[in-house]
C-alpha cells in the first residue's frame, strides 16, 4: 500500500499545499536526530514545481515536529508493473509458512532493476536465510528477460505513519522490546510425585525457525550419542557477546526443564540476530536443534534449528474459599527456607489468598519483606493480602515438674530406681522388653529386680544393636501382663519411682497397666531435671554424662539392669547435693526449690507464635530478643516462662512432627498428658503425611496408617478441648522441584538424610483437600479452609514497622544548632550575613527544624567536635556535604554555596552566580577590594535538595568517616549522649552468595560422584543463592532509638552471629529495613583522618591550614614532574599513586585520558569512577569523540540539577529529572515533557543520550569530600615528602615488607616482577602488597631514605621520623604482629637486653618472632645466650 505525503503529514498541514505534493508517494524518509534534519523523497507520475516543494519545506519547518531543517526531493522511477507479481512472490515462498507468514501484507514494485517488496514489519532476516529472495530473483529475471535483484524493505507496520506524526527527535534509545504474548493453561492439582513442572506445548509461538512438533526430550536424558534432539527449558541466563570482527554475535542461552540443564549456542550474523533480542530470562523455550561437543564450554551443547516460546501450566487456586498457610518458611530461615517472602506473598496474591503467615525458625527477619511485599500489592489491589507474622520458635517447658505425684516422704525414705528396654519409641504400639529396678533407702541400694519381657513379636534388628537383647534371650520370659505385675510386686505399696526421662519409662508402664485394667497409682521423680538443676557444668544430661560426672563406675549402657544401678547412684548422689546446696530434705519441697530450668540445656521443642496485634508483636519481638540474648544455645529459645509472662496478643500453634504435642504422641503417652500439653495451644496443627514420612524410613511407625493415626489424634484432642485444628503446609519452598536446592545446602550442613526431601511446597486449597482425604469430607474442609480462615480473621492488620520517622530527642537541640550555625555564619561571612548565605541557611534551618532534624545534625557535632578534641579531623560521606548548615555548624569540610570569594579580614564577599565556576578552588586569585587582604576561595555550588529531597523532609543521611584510632570512641560517645540502652549496632543479614552457592553445589555433586554440565552447576547453585546464611553488623552504623520508645517498638536485637562472647547488640533487621524509621549514625573507620593526624604530629603544619589550589599538586594528577621523578621510574604517567579515589589503574587511567586541570574536573573524575554506566560506554566515548570535554560531561548527580537550573529550568523540574537520571531510570521516567523542556532550555542531545545511559550516580558533596581529602594529602605528598610517606604507611602499614624493603629498589622491583609475571594468578594477598610496593618504589625513587628496624629506636607500628629519614617499626617486618610489637618496645624499657634470651625472655615472644628479627639483622650485635665473665 502507498503512502501519499497528505496521509502521512495531515497533522502538520495546516494551509493548502498544492495538489500535487499532497498525492506524491513517499518513497523513503531519512531522520538525522542530533542535527533534527529530515530527507523526504517523493516520486511522482508529473514533475513536481520548485515554489510547491519550497511552500511544503516552509510548511513542515513551522509545524510542530521540531526539525531545523527539511529536504523534498523528487525521485524518478522506471518502473515495471504487474498484476500477477504479487501472486509470483507467493508462490515462491509457498513452501515455507513461516516465509509467508512474513510476507503477509506485502507490497511489491520494480523498480529500475530491483524488485522492491516492502513488509508489513519485520521478516528480513527469515526470507534471506530460506532463501526467497534468490527464488524471486531467478522468477522475475525469467519473466521479464533481465537480471532483477529482491530487495526486502522491513517497515514498522501501522506504527509507521504514527511515528512520523508524533515525531520529536530524541536520543538514540534502546526499541520497545515486542511483547510476547501467550496463552496460559492453569492446573489446579499438581500430579502425585510430580516434581517438575509442565510445559504446554499448544502456546507455542515462533521466534526463530518453525513450529515445532514432536518427541520432547528429558535434558537428563541428553547424551553425547544422540545428534539432535527437542528440548524445554526455563530461560534462567543469557550470555551474549561480539566475535572480535564485530561480525556476529555468540549468544550462550542457559535453558533448564528441572530435570537438568543445557546451553543453547547460537553463532548468528548482526543483522540477522534480531530474533535474539526476543529471548528473555524467565521466558520458556521449545527448541529443536543439533547437538555436538563444544569446545569452548568442553560439554555437549544445542544448536537450535527453530525456537519457540511456551508456556508452563501454571498452578492456580479454584477453590470457591481458598485456604490460609498458617506455617510458611521463607529464605530468612536459615540455611532452610528457599524461597523469599516477595515470591511466596505474590504466589499467595495471585491464587486469591486473603491471608498468608510468615513463620521462620527462631527470627522475624523477613518480615520488613513481607511488609513491603503486602503493601504494593494493597496499593494496586482490589484484592488485599494480609500478612500474618509469626516465628516458628524454639520453645523449651522450662516449667517441667522434676517429680510428679503428691508424696511427702523424705530423701531417707524408700524410691525404686528403674529403667526400661523396649521394641521402640510409641508406648502404645511399642512392647517393653526388659525392666531392670533397684530399691534405694537411707540413701543405700538395698535389693535389685531383674526381668526380660516377651513381646510376642520379632524385635528388630535395630533394637537388638542398640540393647543386645537377643530374641533368643527373650523366649520363654513372661509376657508384658505377669511383668507389670511382679514388677509391681516388687515396688510394694505406693511406690515412689524414679527414672532418667521418666516420661518415657512411666507412658510404657502407664500404658500397659491401662491395657489389662491394672491400677497402678504412683509419684515419680525425674532425674534429667533434677539433674539440670543441680548440676551446671557439663554438656548434655543422658544417662552416661551424668553418671561420668558424678563419678559412678562404668556400666553396659542401654541395658535396664545396668541403667538402673547407674541411676540409681546417680539419685542418691543428686539427693545429697539437694541437700548440702539447697537444703531440700523431702521430695515435696524439690519443684518449689528447684523449679527454673536452665533453658539452654533442657529439650527443645517446635512452636508457631502469631501475633494478633500490635501488643502482641512488641511481645513477640520481646521473645525473639531474649531468645537470641539470654537463652541462646545452638538456637534461639523460648522458654515457657518467659512465654506466659508475655502471651498477650499472641496466638499459639503446636506446630510440626518436633512439636511438644505430636512428639507426645509419637511416644505414646497417655491421653491425660496429651490433654494437658494440648490444653496449652490456641490451636492445634496436622500436616501432610508426607512431612512424615521419614517416620517410615527409619521405622519409628509401620505404615502410613500410624501417620494418619497420629494426625486423627491432634484432631480428636481438639474437639475434646475445643481447640481449632488447622492443616499447614509447613512450607520450605514455593515449588515440589525447589526441594532440590534444600537438598543441596542441607547435605552441606551434614544432614545424612538430605536427599530425601520431605515435599514442603505451597499447595492450592484443592491440593490440601487431597492431602486429608482420609479424613470425613467436611473434617477435611473444616481443618483446611474454614479453621485457618477463622484464625486468619481474627488477627489485626499490623504493621511490623511503624509508620513514620521517630529522629531522637536532645534537650534544646534545635535552639542550640540554630544558635551555633548562625554564630558561626556570622563570625565566617560578617553580620549582616550576605544575602544569598542568609537565604539558604533560612532554607535549611526551616526544613531542619520543621521535620525534627535538629537533634542528628546536633549529635553529629557533638562527635565531631568530640573527635576533633581528641586530635582526630573528621571526614563527611555522602551528601550532608550538601547541606550548608552541616558546613557552617562543623559536621562537612564540603562548603556547598555557589562559587566565592570571602575576606577573613573584613568579610567582605563575592559570589559567582553564572555557572563560570564549578568549584571556588578553581577562582583566580583576587585581592580584596576594601582591605587588600588575599580572598579566600570557596564554595562547589551544590543545592541542597540532594541531601533532605526537594520538600526538605527526607530523613538525612549522615555519614562520617572518623580515625580508625578514635571510632570505638565515637561510639561510646553516642552512647553517652543518648544512653546505653537506646543505642544499638546496625545489623546485617548475610545471605549464600552465588561463590558459596557453587561451592555447596560442587561438594554435594563430588560427594556422590555427579558429573553436573555447566548450565546445571549455575542453575543449582542460583537456587541456594540469596538464604540467610548466618548475621553481622554494620562497620561503622549506630542505631538510635528516641527516649519514651523501645528498641521493641521497632524491631528486635541479638548479638551479631549469635556470638555470645560479643558484647555488642545489634538490630534483628538489617539496618536497611528500618534506615528510615528511626536514626541511624554512620560512625565508620577510616584511614584518612588517621594520616591526617600523623602529619600534623611529623610536621607541625595543620591540615585545614594547607591550600587547595596549588599548582605542583594539581599537576599530579597528569604529571610526575613535581614528585621529581620521570612515569618510567614509577611506571605511572601520573604522581598520585597512595592519593585517595585517584591511585588505582582505572583512575590514573581516567586521568591519563581527560588531563584534569581544575578542583572541578577532578570533581567530575570522582563522580565518574564511581557511578554506573556513567563513564564506560557513555562519558568516555564522548570525550574521545571530541564531542564535549571532561567538565562538560555528567559526573555527579547534583550536576544535573545545577546545569539545568543555569539552562534557566525551574527547579523542582530540574530536581525531578535528576532523581530520575541519578536512579538509572530514565529509560522508564523521563516524560514527552521532560525531554520537550530539556530541548527547550537548550539541552543538547549528546547530554539527553548521556542521561538515558546512567545507571547510578555519585553525589558531588561525596566526591568533593574525597578530592578535598586527595588534595591535602596530596600538598603533604609534594612539599613534605618523608613526613607523608611515613603517616601514610603508619595508618596503612599492613602490606609493607620490611625486610624487602630494607634491601633496597632492586630487591623491591625483583619482587613486583615476580607477583607481575603471575598475572592473573596472583593471590589477592600479592596484589595488594604489590599495590604497597608502587607506592614505596615512588618514595625510594624520590630519594626518602629508610632506616632499618632497630631495637631501642623503632616503634611497634609508628614509621617515625628520624633526621629527615623514615625509621621502620617492628609490625613492618612480616611475622611480627600486633601484641609482638607493642611486646618488644614495652620490655626494652626494662632497660639494655644482654642476650637474644634476655629479648624472649623478658618480651615473651616467640621463636618465630626471634627469628624474624635475626633474619633483618635487628640483633647481630647480641650474643645468643647470657654469658658470665669471671676474668
Amino acid at each position: 500500500m502507498k503512502t501519499t505525503f497528505e496521509n502521512l503529514f495531515e497533522k502538520h498541514i495546516h494551509i493548502g499545499l498544492d495538489k500535487s505534493i499532497l498525492d506524491s508517494t513517499v518513497e523513503s524518509l531519512r531522520v538525522d536526530k542530533l542535527k533534527l534534519q529530515l530527507t523526504i523523497n517523493l516520486s511522482s507520475p508529473e514533475k513536481l514545481i520548485p515554489e510547491n516543494i519550497k511552500k511544503a519545506e516552509s510548511t513542515l519547518l513551522n509545524s510542530q515536529l521540531g526539525l531545523k531543517e527539511i529536504t523534498i526531493n523528487q525521485i524518478k522511477k522506471d518502473k515495471l508493473e504487474d498484476p500477477s507479481l504479487q501472486k509470483l512472490i507467493e508462490d515462491c515462498a509457498k513452501d515455507f509458512p513461516s516465509a509467508l507468514k512474513a510476507l503477509k501484507n506485502f507490497s511489491a514494485e520494480i523498480v529500475g532493476s530491483t524488485a522492491k517488496i516492502t513488509l508489513c514489519g519485520k521478516g528480513k532476516a527469515l526470507l534471506t536465510i530460506k532463501g526467497i529472495d534468490k527464488k524471486i530473483s531467478a522468477c522475475l529475471s525469467k519473466k521479464f528477460g533481465k537480471e532483477i535483484k529482491t530487495q526486502f524493505i522491513e517497515t514498522e507496520n501501522k506504527k509507521a505513519k504514527e511515528a512520523i506524526t508524533n515525531y520529536a527527535p530524541a536520543p538514540k534509545e534502546k526499541p520497545k522490546e515486542e511483547k510476547i504474548e501467550i496463552e496460559t493453561k492453569k492446573i489446579e492439582i499438581r500430579k502425585s510425585g510430580e516434581y517438575t513442572p509442565e510445559v504446554c506445548l499448544e502456546t507455542s509461538k515462533v521466534i526463530y525457525g518453525n513450529k515445532i512438533s514432536g518427541q520432547i526430550t528429558p535434558i537428563r536424558e541428553i547424551d553425547s550419542q544422540m545428534k539432535s534432539a527437542i528440548v524445554w527449558g526455563d530461560i534462567f541466563f543469557i550470555d551474549s557477546r561480539a566475535t572480535k570482527d564485530n561480525q556476529k554475535i555468540i549468544c550462550s542461552i542457559y535453558i533448564t526443564d528441572y530435570t537438568s540443564s543445557i546451553i543453547l549456542k547460537i553463532i548468528e550474523n548482526k543483522n540477522l540476530a534480531s530474533y535474539l533480542e526476543k529471548l528473555k530470562p524467565g521466558m520458556t523455550a521449545l527448541v529443536r536443534g543439533e547437538l555436538s561437543e563444544d569446545t569452548y564450554e568442553k560439554e555437549i551443547i544445542l544448536r537450535p534449528r527453530s525456537i519457540n516460546i511456551v508456556s508452563k501450566y501454571e498452578i492456580a487456586d479454584n477453590a470457591p474459599k481458598k485456604r490460609v498457610e498458617l506455617h510458611l518458611h521463607t529464605n530468612m530461615s536459615s540455611m532452610d527456607g528457599m524461597t523469599s517472602a516477595t515470591e511466596l506473598i505474590e504466589r499467595a496474591h495471585s491464587w486469591g489468598h486473603s491471608a498468608i503467615a510468615i513463620t521462620d525458625h527462631g527470627v522475624a527477619q523477613a518480615y520488613p519483606e513481607a511488609m513491603n511485599c503486602a503493601n504494593k500489592i494493597n496499593k494496586s489491589s482490589e484484592n488485599k493480602i494480609k500478612i500474618l507474622y509469626g516465628t516458628e520458635a524454639y520453645f523449651v517447658n522450662d516449667m517441667l515438674p522434676i517429680v510428679t505425684g503428691k508424696d511427702e516422704r523424705v530423701f531417707e525414705d524408700e524410691f525404686i530406681c528403674f529403667d526400661l528396654e523396649t521394641t521402640g519409641l510409641n508406648a502404645k504400639q511399642d512392647k517393653i522388653i526388659e525392666i531392670g529396678a533397684f530399691r534405694v533407702k537411707n540413701k543405700e541400694i538395698l535389693d535389685e529386680f531383674s526381668l526380660f519381657v516377651d513381646p510376642k513379636m520379632t524385635i528388630s534388628e535395630k533394637t537388638t544393636e542398640l540393647t543386645g537383647i537377643t530374641n533368643e534371650m527373650l523366649a520363654g520370659a513372661p509376657e508384658e501382663k505377669e511383668a507389670l505385675e511382679k514388677f509391681m510386686e516388687f515396688c510394694g505399696e505406693n511406690p515412689v519411682l524414679v527414672a532418667h526421662n521418666a516420661n518415657f519409662d512411666v507412658s510404657f508402664i502407664k500404658a500397659t497397666a491401662e491395657k489389662y485394667g491394672i491400677n497402678f497409682d504412683f509419684t515419680y521423680i525425674d532425674t534429667v531435671p533434677l539433674s539440670r538443676a543441680l548440676i551446671m557444668s557439663i554438656k548434655n544430661y543422658k544417662l552416661d554424662t551424668v553418671a561420668k560426672f558424678l563419678k559412678i563406675p562404668e556400666f553396659n549402657h542401654h541395658r535396664a539392669c545396668d541403667d538402673a544401678k547407674a541411676l540409681a547412684h546417680i539419685f542418691i548422689a543428686l539427693i545429697d547435693i539437694a541437700v548440702k546446696d539447697k537444703s531440700i530434705t523431702n521430695i515435696s519441697e524439690i519443684n518449689t526449690a528447684l523449679s527454673s530450668t536452665d533453658a539452654k540445656k533442657a529439650y527443645s521443642y517446635h512452636m508457631i507464635i502469631l501475633v494478633k496485634n500490635q501488643t502482641g508483636l512488641k511481645n513477640l519481638y520481646k521473645l525473639i530478643s531474649f531468645a537470641h540474648l539470654k537463652y541462646f544455645y545452638k538456637k534461639p529459645r523460648i522458654p515457657k516462662s518467659e512465654l506466659i509472662k508475655l502471651r498477650e496478643g499472641l496466638i499459639i500453634g503446636s506446630a510440626c512432627e518436633a512439636g511438644e504435642l505430636f512428639r507426645a504422641i509419637v511416644a505414646g503417652r497417655p491421653w491425660n498428658d496429651l490433654l494437658e500439653i494440648a490444653k496449652f495451644y490456641d490451636y492445634l496443627e496436622v500436616q501432610p503425611l508426607g512431612n512424615n514420612e521419614f517416620m517410615l524410613r527409619e521405622g519409628m511407625v509401620n505404615s502410613r496408617k500410624d501417620l494418619e493415626e497420629f494426625n486423627k489424634t491432634v484432631i480428636k484432642l481438639g474437639e475434646e478441648l475445643n481447640i481449632p485444628v488447622v492443616a499447614t503446609c509447613d512450607v520450605h519452598f514455593m515449588d515440589p522441584h525447589h526441594a532440590e536446592y534444600r537438598k543441596i545446602l542441607q547435605a552441606g550442613q551434614g544432614y545424612d538424610d538430605a536427599d530425601n526431601q520431605a515435599p514442603l511446597y505451597f499447595r492450592t486449597t484443592a491440593e490440601m483437600l487431597e492431602e486429608f482425604s482420609y479424613l470425613e469430607k467436611e473434617k477435611a474442609y473444616e481443618i483446611v479452609v474454614e479453621n485457618t480462615n477463622k484464625i486468619a480473621e481474627s488477627i489485626e492488620e499490623i504493621s511490623p514497622i511503624p509508620p513514620g520517622v521517630f529522629p531522637p530527642f536532645i534537650e534544646g537541640a534545635q535552639d542550640e544548632l540554630i544558635s551555633i550555625t548562625m554564630t558561626r555564619a556570622k563570625e565566617k561571612y560578617g553580620d549582616p550575613l550576605p544575602e544569598i548565605v542568609a537565604k539558604r541557611l533560612e532554607k535549611e534551618l526551616g526544613s531542619i527544624t520543621k521535620h525534627g532534624f535538629s537533634v542528628l545534625y546536633m549529635v553529629a557535632q557533638k562527635l565531631v567536635a568530640d573527635s576533633e578534641k581528641h586530635g582526630y579531623l573528621v571526614g563527611s560521606r555522602g551528601s550532608v556535604g550538601s547541606s550548608f548548615v552541616a558546613t557552617i555548624s562543623g559536621i562537612s569540610e564540603v562548603n556547598p554555596l555557589v562559587p566565592h570569594y570571602l575576606c577573613p579580614k573584613c568579610k567582605n564577599s563575592e559570589f559567582i552566580t553564572d555557572g563560570s565556576y564549578g568549584s571556588g578552588f578553581d577562582l583566580p586569585p583576587k585581592k580584596c577590594p576594601k582591605c587588600g587582604t588575599n580572598y579566600l576561595q570557596d564554595g562547589h555550588d551544590i543545592p541542597f535538595e540532594t541531601f533532605l529531597g526537594f520538600d526538605g523532609d527526607k530523613t538525612p543521611d549522615i555519614d562520617l568517616n572518623f580515625s580508625g584510632e578514635y571510632q570505638s570512641r565515637a561510639h561510646r560517645y553516642t552512647e553517652t549522649i543518648f544512653g546505653k540502652d537506646n543505642v544499638f549496632k546496625a545489623g546485617t543479614i548475610g545471605t549464600v552468595a552465588t561463590k558459596t552457592g557453587i561451592g555447596f553445589t560442587k561438594k554435594y555433586a563430588e560427594e556422590r560422584g555427579i558429573t553436573l554440565k555447566k548450565a546445571e552447576m549455575m542453575r543449582l547453585a542460583n537456587g541456594c543463592t540469596g538464604v540467610k546464611r548466618t548475621t553481622g553488623q554494620h562497620p561503622g552504623g549506630m542505631v538510635v532509638v528516641p527516649k519514651g520508645k523501645e528498641i521493641y517498638d521497632f524491631c528486635p536485637v541479638q548479638r551479631p552471629a549469635n556470638d555470645q562472647k560479643s558484647d555488642n547488640i545489634t538490630t534483628h533487621f538489617d539496618f536497611h529495613a528500618i534506615h528510615d524509621t528511626i536514626c541511624k549514625l554512620d560512625e565508620l573507620g577510616h584511614d584518612v583522618p588517621t594520616i591526617y593526624k600523623y602529619l600534623e604530629d611529623y610536621t607541625g603544619i595543620k591540615v585545614t591550614d594547607v591550600p587547595m589550589n596549588d599548582k605542583e599538586v594539581i599537576s599530579l594528577f597528569t604529571s610526575t614532574k613535581a614528585l621529581g621523578v620521570k612515569p618510567v621510574d614509577i611506571d605511572s604517567h601520573t604522581g598520585t599513586f597512595s592519593l585517595p579515589e585517584v591511585g588505582t589503574n582505572f583512575v590514573r587511567q581516567m586521568l591519563i585520558e581527560c588531563k584534569p586541570t581544575t578542583f572541578s574536573d577532578l570533581l567530575q573524575i570522582s563522580g565518574l569512577s564511581h557511578g554506573t554506566d556513567v563513564w564506560n560506554g557513555n562519558a568516555h566515548d564522548l570525550i574521545k569523540k571530541g564531542i564535549c570535554t571532561i567538565s562538560e560531561v555528567i559526573g555527579t548527580r547534583d550536576n544535573i540539577m545545577v546545569y539545568l537550573m543555569h539552562k534557566g529550568m525551574d527547579p523542582k523540574t530540574a530536581f525531578s529529572i535528576m532523581e530520575i537520571v541519578r536512579k538509572g531510570k530514565a529509560t522508564k521516567l523521563l516524560t514527552p515533557e521532560h525531554l520537550k523542556a530539556m530541548r527547550e532550555h537548550g539541552v543538547p542531545e549528546w547530554y539527553i543520550s548521556s542521561c538515558m545511559k546512567i545507571k547510578y550516580m555519585f553525589p558531588k558533596a561525596h566526591a568533593a569530600a574525597y578530592m578535598i581529602a586527595t588534595l591535602r594529602l596530596g600538598w603533604y605528598k609534594v612539599h613534605k615528602p618523608a613526613e607523608y610517606y611515613a603517616a601514610y604507611f603508619t595508618a596503612r602499614g599492613e602490606d609493607f615488607d620490611g625486610l624487602t624493603v630494607i634491601k633496597g629498589r632492586s630487591a623491591l622491583k625483583k619482587k613486583m616482577a615476580e607477583i607481575t609475571a603471575k598475572g592473573k594468578e596472583a593471590s589477592a594477598k600479592e596484589q595488594s602488597a604489590f599495590s604497597t610496593f608502587q607506592i614505596v618504589n615512588e618514595m625510594l625513587a624520590r630519594g626518602v631514605e629508610i632506616l632499618p628496624v632497630d631495637l631501642y629506636k623503632s616503634d611497634s607500628y609508628k614509621f617515625l621520623m628520624e633526621d629527615g629519614k623514615i625509621r621502620l617499626p617492628f609490625s613492618s617486618l612480616s611475622g611480627v604482629g600486633e601484641s609482638a610489637a607493642q611486646s618488644l618496645v614495652d620490655s626494652r624499657a626494662e632497660g639494655k637486653y644482654i642476650s637474644v634470651d634476655d629479648i624472649q625472655l623478658r618480651s615473651k615472644v616467640t621463636k618465630a618472632v626471634i627469628e624474624t628479627l635475626q633474619t633483618a639483622g635487628v640483633l647481630k650485635d647480641l650474643p645468643q645466650s647470657n654469658q658470665i665473665s669471671f676474668f
